[in-house]
């Protein structure tokens, strides 16, 4: 640009706007004169005063709105700015025009639509409205800038506080249910395998008590490194937080503590990942000591590695040169403090695994076998085990619904008997940090002579569930335990999907030589064939006895 039209643009800043106007017809002159000379979009970002605060030159086909650092939200509903900008072609208002006033909350948007060489100029008006789920936009239709007829001064301001009564409605609505958007972006597997994933993830977020209002997934070829989606993914999925209500992020990949902060920083939404949400959710379902400290010792674990600094090259615990100074940083002191509080839960979790161990060889000592119900999430482990030993373990048809272990006797003929465990269920991309933690309560597994591998019958991808348990099993050394299938939720299959079981349980066995059952643990007189599998292995001796038994 030649400098007098930048002096021109600068002389911009000494205008002001009259309160009750967007824009005065003499600054919309000189807009449109300056944006025809240059070729060019121009706007002017203008607050309440009048006073114009930032002038922005564009290109032909837009303009890009800088970081707003003196204008922020916080509590606040609306920026406190207005944008006016040029339109070369005569153009109305584009979804980016839109997008922008709803991202940036501002409160109001103009275009000031013209052809060069023509003197007519036309505007175009937008801003955003109070709804029951918070804000939407409103778009006025193109007329003469001499037509305009509106009292800024008394408009933004009832704006305003209608924007903020809704604001505090959809609030109230948050204090029961917290309101997300679930996001997954991911380059590995499958659409389906990432759709399998996100109906995961929406399970999780009904048992956590959150309101999943939408979801997003995106397969890109590469992944942004500071907000793992793309800018356009980015930008949908604010302006559908903004009109739905939400107040949260949930993705279904791990992030970082930097992705975290980016992504706040420019959403101005609440962001977690599935472990965090995964974490919470064993938090809240945690009874006793045992599993209380667990899911803080993982909870910690997880939180460690994300509490960022100035780095280890400038760390006053280094010592040396440049690490003489007034002591240990605030974060230095929070690192310290969370090793300590790891190290002391650990020294408890291994004296609360002492006690254990001592249970488990009287156990083995009295020579009784043991079986441990291993298996997904919500498979039904629980109900089993009620149905098994008629005993009122908890249940609820949520992921995560039984967290501590619990041990019961099964009773057989000829006072006969086995200790039966109920463990924690498995889930996929268990957390590193969880699993870790919850190695000491699945010590039961060790021990356990049978591994009785609940399954969904029910789902519709429970082959790759039953995949799923067993790499978790290998990653606890326990693969080579003997296993049996037991299909559970026979009675939510249909007549055509329950002879389709039968026929590929019987193929399967065939095949591996692997014995398998299918019951319904609500159905008590399904569980016989299970009963009779257990006592075959366990005591082979009377298989001929439980053979003629009525």
């Amino acid at each position: 640009m030649k400098s007098s039209q930048i002096q021109s643009l600068e002389r911009l800043y000494r205008r002001r706007v009259p309160v009750v106007e967007f824009c005065s017809h003499d600054l919309a002159l000189r807009l449109v004169e300056l944006s025809s000379d240059l070729r060019r979009q121009i706007a002017i970002l203008v607050n309440r005063a009048g006073n114009v605060e930032y002038v922005i030159v564009g290109d032909e086909k837009g303009v890009v709105i800088p970081e707003l650092r003196d204008y922020p939200l916080g509590k606040r509903v609306m920026r406190g700015l207005r944008l006016i900008h040029t339109h070369l072609k005569n153009e109305p208002l584009s979804e980016d025009d839109l997008t922008d006033l709803s991202l940036l909350r501002l409160d109001l948007l103009a275009a000031l639509l013209f052809t060069p060489g023509k003197g007519q100029i036309n505007t175009q008006l937008a801003w955003l409205s109070p709804d029951r789920r918070g804000a939407s936009t409103v778009l006025d239709p193109v007329v003469p800038l001499e037509q305009v007829d509106l009292d800024c001064s008394h408009a933004i301001s009832e704006l305003e506080a209608d924007l903020e009564k809704a604001a505090r409605t959809v609030s109230k609505a948050k204090d029961a249910l917290e309101r997300a958007i679930l996001i997954s972006v991911t380059t590995k597997g499958t659409r389906q395998d990432a759709e399998d994933s996100m109906a995961e993830l929406r399970e999780l977020a009904r048992t956590a008590q959150v309101e999943a209002l939408d979801e997003f997934i995106q397969r890109p070829k590469t992944l942004n490194p500071r907000t793992l989606m793309g800018e356009g993914m980015m930008r949908d999925v604010v302006i559908r937080a903004m009109q739905r209500g939400a107040s949260m992020l949930i993705f279904d990949q791990e992030l970082t503590s930097a992705q975290m902060r980016s992504i706040s920083s420019m959403t101005e939404l609440k962001v977690i990942d599935r472990s965090q949400l995964i974490l919470d959710i064993f938090a809240r379902r945690a009874k006793t000591l045992d599993g209380k400290v667990q899911v803080e010792l993982a909870q910690l674990k997880y939180l460690l590695p994300r509490l960022t600094g100035r780095g280890v090259q400038m760390s006053r615990l280094m010592g040396g040169i440049g690490g003489r100074g007034p002591g240990e940083t605030k974060l230095e002191t929070d690192r310290r403090r969370i090793r300590d509080r790891i190290a002391s839960l650990e020294r408890e979790l291994k004296e609360l695994s002492q006690g254990r161990d001592q249970r488990r060889k009287l156990r083995v000592k009295a020579g009784v076998p043991i079986i441990s119900i291993v298996g997904y999430t919500n498979a039904g482990k629980s109900t089993l085990l009620n149905a098994l030993t008629k005993s009122d373990v908890f249940t609820e048809d949520l992921l995560f619904a039984t967290l501590d272990t619990s041990s019961r006797r099964l009773r057989f003929p000829r006072e006969r008997e086995v200790i039966i465990t109920d463990t924690v269920g498995f889930i996929r991309s268990l957390p590193k940090s969880l699993l870790g933690a919850f190695k000491a309560t699945l010590e039961e597994m060790r021990d356990a002579d049978l591994l009785l591998h609940v399954v969904d019958a029910s789902h519709p991808r429970f082959e790759d569930q039953i995949t799923q348990v067993r790499n978790i099993l290998t990653e606890l050394e326990l693969g080579d335990k003997q296993e049996l299938l037991v299909y559970n939720k026979a009675d939510l299959l249909d007549d055509m999907r329950k002879k389709d079981m039968v026929a590929f349980l019987k193929v399967r066995q065939s095949a591996r030589t692997q014995n398998s059952v299918m019951v319904s643990a609500r159905d008590r007189k399904s569980l016989k064939p299970l009963m009779d599998e257990l006592q075959r292995r366990f005591w082979p001796e009377d298989e001929e006895v439980t053979q003629t038994a009525p």
